[in-house]
């Protein structure tokens, strides 16, 4: 175990030694204080972003052992500096016009206005998001190819629904359409991002499909460079993933602290932990061994999706969004876990 989570537990002693400094540099006394937010901050973080590793082990099992760790390393640098200090620090700059230097100097310097601008985006960011992963949701239940399902009731019906193109679009944008029509502000910065996010998703996943056929071309030269366009894609797929799990956990943080420095080192150890989990999850090959678990994260996602939404109008408290996604993923386990003891009692009845 030592060895999947080693890099995570050096990130977690440099997050509290700098904690610790940058608490004593901003408010001289406060460094245990930073420390205490960090680790908060940082089991927070990892404890409700199981099913984003879920996901992201899906996609890693596809790719190769050197994605693999440029996943664990380039990737924990886009997670944290891009995803969650930058893209906020770019929204910030596109709703309040205002260049990105400014807004990057009141992030470090004025903590308080940067987390009222942060609040006043809301809404879009978290539309954004939530878009984004309600197509990963109905994209994942809608495949008709799914043969293996745990609500049967439910999920064999989805399954056909496929055949309807463009079904996803229909719903996410009937989703959308309702969203809108609660916001009592600038609602045309939230349909846009809507849209936006919507249509990211479609990119990412249309280039996937064409260079996963592209994979399948007989030449070795034109295999190759498939697979490496195939990597990057999916790399890009995954941080945006795991950027629309964060966004409405980097808001929710301000309610621990308006330091994003703060913030960001908190999220930061929590982040390289679900990294590590990710990779523990594709090497010890768990998600073959636990049926339901994709199924379980899926409809965590789902879930996800609905509440960010949601969110934009009213305040959703973090131990709820967690709580439900965490159900999702204990029950899911449950349920493989008594699926694979009826396997073996067949087994020894056979025998």
């Amino acid at each position: 175990m030592l060895e999947y989570f080693l890099g995570s537990y050096l990130v977690a002693i440099g997050g509290i030694i700098g904690a610790y400094f940058w608490g004593e540099h901003v408010h001289p006394g406060s460094g245990l204080s930073s420390i205490f937010i960090v680790l908060v901050l940082a089991v927070l973080e990892t404890s409700l972003s199981f099913d984003n590793a879920v996901v992201n082990a899906m996609k890693l099992e596809k790719m190769s052992h050197v994605w693999r760790h440029r996943f664990l390393t380039w990737g924990i640098i886009i997670a944290v500096f891009g995803m969650r200090f930058l893209f906020p620090v770019l929204v910030v700059s596109i709703f309040a016009h205002l260049d990105l230097i400014t807004v990057t100097k009141i992030a470090i310097s004025n903590a308080q206005l940067y987390a009222s601008y942060l609040q006043a985006t809301h809404a879009p960011i978290v539309t954004f998001g939530g878009m984004f992963l309600i197509m990963l949701f109905l994209n994942y239940f809608f495949n008709h190819k799914k043969e293996v399902h745990w609500i049967k009731p439910i999920e064999a019906p989805l399954a056909h629904l496929d055949h309807v193109r463009g079904i996803e679009i229909i719903i996410s944008l009937l989703a959308l359409s309702v969203t809108q029509y609660y916001i009592q502000g600038d609602k045309l910065s939230v349909i846009m991002s809507g849209i936006a996010g919507i249509i990211t998703y479609l990119a990412i996943d249309g280039v996937a499909h064409y260079l996963e056929k592209r994979e399948q071309i007989r030449n070795a030269q034109n295999v190759a460079g498939a697979v490496k366009c195939a990597g990057l894609i999916s790399f890009i797929y995954l941080e945006l993933i795991d950027a629309s799990f964060s966004l409405d956990g980097v808001l929710g943080a301000f309610a621990l602290s308006s330091d994003v420095v703060i913030i960001t080192m908190g999220l930061a150890i929590g982040a390289m932990f679900v990294r590590s989990l990710t990779i523990l999850l594709v090497e010890k090959k768990t998600l073959a061994k636990f049926l339901y678990l994709e199924h379980g994260a899926h409809w965590a996602i789902g879930a996800l999706a609905i509440i960010m939404l949601v969110t934009t109008v009213k305040e959703v408290p973090e131990v709820v969004t967690g709580g439900i996604g965490l159900f999702f993923i204990l029950a899911a386990l449950v349920s493989s876990i008594r699926h694979n003891k009826k396997l073996k009692e067949q087994e020894n009845a056979d025998n």
